[in-house]
């Protein structure tokens, strides 16, 4: 990447997984950078993800499009760096359908799009997935996606990090509630908890689910379909877990220190927001995600619970990437997806080379915020004001008592 421009300052609010690549892109990009958040890095969405790699199932053609780029820097990440071994894994993934449902539509789609698919019938599970319960697979089979994988990002976005620091940026950690100072319908730079003002050329706003309600607030509306969620971290296990496991029940993705982690639809919609802005996970949605997960599992293995991680899930309302430039405010950029972890790559270095060069990727033109053809507020983006940029809700992270 090159810059055509003199070096700009920017600010990138968000220590997770889209903040900290594009904060490494562009510095390794020439540009003054300044990572800031709230707290610790990769305390947010990013820090209770099952992360799996892939492009799986049907989408817009765009869209899958993005997410095989974003797969293909992920493989160059782990030719380029050897050690990412232990937090970057490439070993395939497998699916079947619920009952009274059939993946041989998906399994049609993927393989007319290219994507790299089989069909793998009951009686052969034990030999291409040896830690999966073949009785626990659907009775017309599974789908097999050997070029899928999963990514650890507590462990990555800290080298993302380091990287951005190698090349000069500055990272600000617990930096509490961060505002963008908007000054005559530009964003002029930030100011942090205790006053301090970071002055810069563009902000990144790479907040997670808290990116449409700040972007609310300095009038501009992005539909958003942010749920809350919970991921659960069990103890570690005897048994290899290797295929990230996608079943109708659970979701299943192992981890470098022998753990699993688990995740699933009805579990999530199960997630109590309190009044002040906390979330509560039934004792009775763990141990059916752990019972869930057991079954799926050769053996059957008795897991328990460790922690469970709850929080918002970031999901546009419309499910697809919003990125780019913010309309009526100049200097401000948002970045605001789910499937954080396959795109994180990607997003973070196309919209780096967009802030540095002043010229828009085609590959995000799908991806825009204004193709919700939604206006902004001219007084919210005019004049001098600041928005805060402290997450919604309150993360939660709890043990789990046995």
């Amino acid at each position: 990447m090159s810059s055509t421009s003199p070096q700009k300052h920017v600010v990138v609010i968000g220590g997770g997984i889209l903040g900290a690549s594009t904060a490494a892109h562009l510095a390794q990009g020439g540009a003054q950078v300044t990572l800031v958040t709230a707290g610790p890095l990769a305390d947010g969405a990013s820090s209770r993800s099952i992360a799996w790699l892939n492009s799986s199932g049907a989408r817009s053609a765009s869209y899958h499009y993005l997410r095989m780029l974003a797969i293909d820097r992920y493989r160059t990440w782990s030719a380029r760096h050897p050690e990412s071994r232990g937090y970057l894994r490439f070993d395939g993934a497998m699916k079947w359908a619920g009952p009274g449902e059939s993946f041989h539509e998906t399994f049609a789609f993927e393989r007319a799009g290219g994507y790299d698919a089989t069909w793998v019938d009951r009686a052969d599970v034990a030999r291409i997935a040896p830690e999966v319960d073949p009785d626990a697979v659907a009775e017309e089979g599974a789908i097999y996606n050997p070029g899928e994988g999963w990514v650890n990002m507590p462990d990555f976005i800290p080298v993302l990090a380091a990287e951005a620091t190698a090349h000069g940026a500055r990272v600000i950690e617990h930096a509490g509630v961060v505002r963008v100072d908007v000054q005559d319908g530009a964003a002029s730079g930030v100011i942090l908890s205790d006053g301090t003002r970071l002055p810069a050329d563009d902000v990144v706003l790479a907040t997670g689910g808290a990116v449409p309600a700040q972007l609310a607030a300095l009038g501009v509306v992005v539909p958003d379909a942010t749920p809350a969620a919970f991921v659960l971290f069990t103890d570690p296990v005897d048994a290899e877990v290797k295929t990230v496991l996608n079943t109708p029940r659970v979701a299943v993705r192992p981890m470098p220190d022998g753990r699993l982690v688990l995740d699933a639809d009805w579990a999530e919609q199960t997630v109590v927001t309190e009044e002040d802005g906390s979330f509560t996970v039934p004792e009775e949605s763990v141990q059916g995600l752990l019972d869930e997960a057991s079954k799926v599992l050769a053996g059957n293995p008795r897991l328990t619970a460790q922690r469970v991680g709850a929080g918002l899930k970031p999901i546009p309302g419309d499910g697809e990437p919003v990125v780019g430039p913010v309309p009526a405010i100049a200097g401000l950029h948002a970045v605001f997806t789910h499937s954080g972890a396959t795109l994180g790559l990607i997003l973070g270095e196309l919209l780096a080379e967009e802030i540095l060069t002043g010229t828009l990727s085609p590959v995000l033109k799908s991806f825009r915020l204004d193709r919700f053809d939604r206006g902004t507020a001219p007084e919210a983006a005019s004049g001098t004001g600041t928005v805060g940029t402290g997450t919604v809700g309150t993360e939660a992270w709890a043990p789990v008592h046995k």
